[in-house]
């Protein structure tokens, strides 16, 4: 039940998360290049300097991502007393 109500805060979350994501990239980018990101739609790209931008935005992405997750599931905990979701991965023994 809690992950049901978890539902409409995670994809709020997950909103802002993405919302925060794009900001602290092109800024990262605009300090250490001293240009905009490159993008894919355009075909006068470099490939090398498109790719880089495109690892760089993901890895951004992902770990704000997951810390706006984490922090979300632990204030819903907080407010609610239940975890949404597993508590643990299951580990199978190998």
């Amino acid at each position: 039940m809690n992950k049901l109500f978890f539902t409409p805060l995670s994809i709020a979350s997950g909103m802002i998360a993405g919302l925060i994501a794009a900001k602290l990239f092109e800024a990262i980018w605009a300090r250490a290049m001293h240009e905009d990101a490159p993008d894919p739609k355009y075909r006068e790209n470099d490939w090398r300097k498109l790719i880089a931008a495109l690892a760089v935005e993901g890895a951004i992405y992902r770990v704000v991502k997951g810390a706006t997750d984490h922090g979300a599931r632990v204030a819903y905990a907080k407010s609610v007393g239940g975890w949404p979701g597993e508590e643990s991965p299951d580990v199978k023994n190998a």
